[in-house]
C-alpha cells in the first residue's frame, strides 16, 4: 500500500532564523523529503533569512552540511540534494532595522504571483518587529501567509498582545500558529478512529470510559534551553499547547466535516469546558516535579540546578494534573496529564481505559479480567493497539489472558514515516488550516493555565524531587493510585 503524493503549486518560503537550531534540525530536513517525494513544482524557492551574513552558495553549503548531519541513514542522495540546495537562496535581514528588507524585497518580486509563505522559526520577542517590516515593505500578496512558532505568549495577557500585534499585520486566515504534534500521523488517525468507524463512536463517553492518561515525557534534559526553560516550566512549555491539543481530539465532539474552522470550533468547545483548578483545589489535582541528577540514556547525569550552574528555581520540569471537562459526553472521566523532562524515556501516548466489565461469567482460576483499553502511540514507534481479553489456547480449562491487537503504521504500510513538520510545511502553502491553532484555542487554553500558576504562587506549592531516569516523583503516583488507577509506563 502506497500513499498518494499530490503536488502543490509554485511557492517561496521565506524562514526568518534561516540559520537556526529549528532550520537546522527540522525544516531543511522536512523540505528536502517532500522535494524528495516530488511534492514540488517549478520554480520553488527557500529563502533563508537572518542577521547573519552570508552568500547564496554559503547559505546552500550550510543547508547541505544540515541535511548529512540530520537525515538518516540512506536518505542522503547526492543529486537530490543539489537539486535542493539550487532553490536555497539567502538574505541577511535585521528584523530591527532596514537592514536588508530591500534587497529580499528584490527577491521575492521575481515570484510575486506564487504563493507566499513567511516562517517565523526566531523568539516572539521579534514577532512584531519582523511582521510590521514584512508590511511596511509590502511584502504582502494575495497569496501570503505567515507561520509562528510556540511559545504564543507565557500567560494570556501577552498572548493577547501577541495576537493582537500580528493580527494588525495579517488577517487571522493568512496566521498559522504551528503545534508540531497536530502534523503526527497519529493524531490524524485519532481522527480516523474515531470518525471513520462505527466501532468507537457509540463508546465514546463516561459510560464506557473510566479514565484517560496523556503522557510526553522526554529523556533529555535543559540541553541549550536553560534560559527559557526556567522562565517558562513543564505547564507553560509543555501543557498549554501540546498536551491540551491532543486533549482536545480526544475529547471533542464530532465535527460536521474535516473543514478547518468546523474541527477547531469543536475543540474550542472543550477548552471552554475544562473545571478550573484555582488555590482551592490545586493542591489535590496537580503535582509539580524537578529532576535531581540521575541516569539517563545509559550514563550518569546532572539535576536541574547543576544544569543551572548552581542556581536556585522552583520552576517545574515535570508536572502531573487530574483534569476534568464538564459537559454531557464527558461528565466525571478524569483526563489525567502527565509531562516531564529527564522521565525514563521518550514517549508520547494517548491511552484510553474502557470501564470495566458489569459481571464477570468465569470463576477466580480463569484469572482476573483486566479492563480494555486503546494505546494511541505518537513516538516512538507511532500505532495503535487496542487491549482484549482472550482465552489462553489449549486444553485444561478457562483461563483468560490480556493480548494486543497491535498496528506499528511502519510496518503495515511499506511507507516512511513523515515528520510532522512535513505535512504542516505544505498544509501552509495548501492553505488547509485544520492542523493549527486558531486564535481563539489559545486564548482560551491560557484562560485554563494561568489560574493554576497563580493558584501555585497563591499556595506557595513546591517542586518535588525525582531522580532522573524515572517517571516523575511519587507524588505523581499518589495522584492516580489514589483514585484506584495507575499509570501507563511502558515504552
Amino acid at each position: 500500500m502506497s500513499s498518494q503524493i499530490i503536488p502543490v503549486e509554485p511557492f517561496d518560503y521565506v524562514v526568518f532564523g534561516g540559520t537556526g537550531d529549528l532550520a537546522e534540525h527540522k525544516l531543511l530536513p522536512a523540505l528536502y523529503h517532500r522535494q524528495m517525494e516530488g511534492q514540488f513544482t517549478e520554480p520553488t524557492r527557500i529563502i533563508g533569512a537572518s542577521r547573519a551574513s552570508l552568500s547564496h552558495d554559503e547559505y546552500r553549503r550550510f543547508a547541505s552540511d544540515a541535511l548529512k548531519e540530520h537525515l538518516k541513514s540512506g536518505e542522503f542522495n547526492e543529486a537530490e540534494v543539489e537539486k535542493f540546495t539550487s532553490r536555497l537562496y539567502y538574505v541577511s535581514v535585521d528584523a530591527k532595522s532596514e537592514q536588508g528588507w530591500d534587497d529580499l524585497k528584490k527577491l521575492l518580486e521575481e515570484g510575486k504571483d506564487r504563493t507566499r509563505a513567511f516562517y517565523l522559526a526566531v523568539g516572539p520577542a521579534i514577532f512584531s518587529d519582523i511582521s510590521e517590516k514584512i508590511r511596511d515593505h509590502k511584502l504582502i500578496t494575495r497569496n501570503t501567509r505567515i507561520v509562528v512558532e510556540k511559545p504564543i505568549g507565557r500567560d494570556l495577557a501577552s498572548a493577547t498582545e501577541l495576537n493582537d500585534t500580528i493580527g494588525k499585520v495579517f488577517r487571522e486566515e493568512q496566521i498559522f500558529r504551528i503545534d508540531h504534534y497536530l502534523g503526527k500521523e497519529t493524531v490524524q488517525n485519532l481522527m480516523a478512529l474515531r470518525f471513520a468507524n462505527a466501532l468507537y463512536e457509540p463508546l465514546w463517553n463516561s459510560a464506557h470510559i473510566d479514565h484517560v492518561q496523556i503522557t510526553v515525557s522526554e529523556a533529555v534534559g535543559l540541553e541549550n534551553r536553560a534560559g527559557y526553560y526556567d522562565k517558562a516550566g513543564a505547564l507553560r512549555d509543555m501543557v498549554q499547547n501540546h498536551i491540551l491539543q491532543l486533549l482536545c481530539f480526544v475529547a471533542m465532539e464530532a465535527p460536521t466535516s474535516m473543514d478547518a474552522e468546523a474541527v477547531r470550533d469543536e475543540k474550542l468547545k472543550v477548552l471552554r469546558a475544562l473545571k478550573p483548578i484555582t488555590a482551592s483545589n490545586v493542591e489535590q489535582v496537580t503535582v509539580r516535579g524537578q529532576y535531581r541528577a540521575g541516569a539517563s540514556s545509559g550514563g550518569p547525569v546532572k539535576g536541574y540546578l547543576e544544569e543551572l550552574e548552581g542556581g536556585v528555581s522552583n520552576t517545574e520540569t515535570f508536572v502531573a494534573i487530574k483534569a476534568e471537562i464538564s459537559n454531557w459526553r464527558w461528565a466525571g472521566v478524569p483526563f489525567y496529564l502527565r509531562t516531564g523532562k529527564r522521565m525514563a524515556g521518550r514517549m508520547s501516548e494517548i491511552v484510553i481505559t474502557f470501564k470495566q466489565i458489569p459481571h464477570s461469567i468465569f470463576d477466580q482460576s480463569a484469572g482476573r479480567i483486566s479492563a480494555n483499553q486503546l494505546m494511541i502511540r505518537l513516538q516512538p514507534n507511532e500505532g495503535v493497539k487496542q487491549s482484549l481479553m482472550i482465552k489462553d489456547p489449549g486444553p485444561g480449562g478457562m483461563r483468560l489472558r490480556n493480548v494486543p491487537l497491535d498496528m506499528s503504521f511502519a510496518e503495515a504500510f511499506a511507507v516512511r514515516n513523515a515528520d510532522a513538520y512535513e505535512r504542516l510545511l505544505l498544509d501552509v502553502i495548501r492553505n488547509n488550516q485544520t492542523l493549527f491553532v486558531r486564535r481563539d484555542e489559545v486564548e482560551a487554553a491560557w484562560q485554563w493555565i494561568d489560574p493554576i500558576l497563580k493558584a501555585w504562587e497563591a499556595t506557595g506549592q513546591q517542586v518535588q524531587g525525582y531522580t532522573a531516569g524515572t517517571w516523575g516523583p511519587s507524588q505523581s503516583i499518589a495522584l492516580i493510585e489514589r483514585d484506584g488507577r495507575t499509570w501507563n509506563d511502558a515504552i
